[in-house]
């Protein structure tokens, strides 16, 4: 794209934000979390766990709630401890859970993909990680070469924990970085200087780690594009196969601890788009291929050649290569996928380790698929992977789809008049200017969304 080309849609970018930059879900599922309820519970997940296929491997997913630290920014589910013995505790009920979630299952199942999430997983030490993995590999197939990956903080990684999880298959790291300005930091309460994550780095490529993901945000408190940019100048040192670079989500009416930032200090819509475009350009310059809304990776990267045959997905994490069906989500609050529907465990600890305890999968709720669920949710993968949606091919795939795509063409017209979505034939397309707001495209096929709910983040 040309200079001018990039300034005049800019530009155009600009005078759509006023109508376009409002509160819409993020769309990592569909129906979203909003719609789950406790309808679905551990009975029901049990008969659906029964149910599965055995000749089609599943990802996993284990979620650790705990952090050395509270950055102030936060939108997950953790918290603060200093105590090993609870953590150690905490992976002896995940041992308990896989075994709840194995005696469900119809035969043993393979595992294609490992994901630790958190909170902060490098919390756990190399012993619980032992027993962790050891737990894993007891109840499914973990194939040799499963992609297994974690969140890392930067600041409690030591080499001992790096060397423990490269014993154990680590093969992708996601180092959280946010940004470099020690201005910034202080404001969401992270003190991180580029030393940290360099070393962290470092420690990752000599274990033979083998791709390197560095997690960065924009629309913080006291940030300007120039932190932005001044931060992927550092990072970009390090040559990391992938980068994500996360729109800030200030609601502290779901994340209560939000309210030490001071809104004063936070950027406006238009800064928040100039830094998300400053930095979209600087990684594009450095070779990077823009995928989706917010992931960056090197041409050859798997995430890039999927993006490239139109085979990318999305989940909970964000974009992913991850083709399988089945997402098992063990540990607080986690999510897991089905056929039949999405599950979530408690949210609340104790009550998660209650329901573990008393032997009962550690269910809270969840959503069951409809048919009408299935076909919307496969629209909206496609227009938040690809910007576009081949209704001739989605109504081979899922029948109602042409139906569907008439329903929404009322809901649409505002935005084809204003130019963020064009139809060219059977296809649905956002346009260059229009991708920011991608989002409001996909919420035209949301069967569940209240306009009038205030409760999601901002589009951009």
């Amino acid at each position: 794209m040309s200079a001018g080309c990039s300034t005049a849609v800019r530009l155009r970018q600009l005078a759509l934000l006023p109508r376009y930059g409002g509160r819409v879900p993020r769309y990592t599922s569909y129906p979203t979390a909003a719609q789950f309820t406790p309808e679905v519970d551990a009975d029901a997940y049990g008969d659906w766990l029964g149910a599965l296929p055995t000749d089609r491997p599943v990802s996993l997913y284990v979620h650790v709630p705990f952090c050395a630290r509270l950055c102030w920014y936060c939108g997950c589910n953790t918290r603060v401890i200093n105590r090993g013995e609870s953590i150690s505790d905490y992976v002896a009920l995940l041992e308990q859970e896989l075994a709840l979630v194995e005696a469900r299952l119809p035969g043993r199942l393979a595992a294609n993909a490992v994901h630790l999430g958190g909170g902060t997983p490098n919390m756990l030490r190399p012993t619980d990680l032992a027993t962790l993995f050891g737990a894993l590999r007891r109840a499914f197939d973990v194939a040799p070469d499963a992609e297994i990956a974690a969140e890392l903080d930067p600041s409690v990684l030591t080499r001992e924990w790096v060397n423990a999880a490269a014993s154990h298959g680590l093969s992708r790291a996601s180092l959280g970085v946010q940004d470099l300005s020690p201005d910034v930091q202080a404001a969401v309460n992270r003190r991180e200087p580029f030393e940290v994550v360099e070393r962290a780095a470092g420690w990752l490529r000599a274990a033979g780690v083998a791709s390197l993901n560095l997690d960065l945000m924009y629309g913080l408190p006291r940030q300007h594009a120039r932190d932005v940019l001044a931060t992927l100048d550092q990072v970009l040192t390090l040559k990391p196969e992938r980068l994500a670079l996360f729109g800030y989500a200030h609601v502290p009416w779901m994340k209560p601890h939000q309210r030490l930032i001071d809104e004063r200090e936070l950027a406006g819509e238009a800064e928040r788009l100039g830094q998300s475009e400053a930095a979209a350009e600087r990684l594009e310059a450095a070779g990077y291929v823009r995928i989706g809304l917010d992931h960056y990776a090197l041409p050859d990267d798997p995430l890039a050649t999927a993006h490239a045959k139109g085979a990318l997905h999305r989940n909970f994490q964000g974009y992913t290569t991850d083709a399988a069906e089945v997402l098992l989500g063990l540990g607080v609050s986690a999510i897991g996928r089905l056929p039949q529907g999405f599950v979530q465990n408690h949210a609340v600890e104790r009550d998660w380790r209650a329901a573990v305890r008393a032997g009962r999968l550690p269910i809270a709720r969840g959503v069951a698929l409809t048919d009408d669920d299935r076909v919307r949710a496969s629209i909206i993968e496609r227009l938040m992977c690809d910007y576009e949606a081949d209704f001739a091919a989605l109504e081979r795939a899922f029948p109602g789809s042409a139906r569907l795509a008439a329903e929404a063409r009322r809901r649409l017209a505002q935005l084809e008049r204003d130019g963020v979505a064009t139809w060219r034939e059977h296809t649905l397309a956002v346009s260059p200017e229009g991708r920011p707001f991608v989002r409001q495209v996909c919420a035209a096929f949301d069967a569940y969304l209240d306009p009038r709910a205030q409760k999601h983040s901002k589009a951009v």
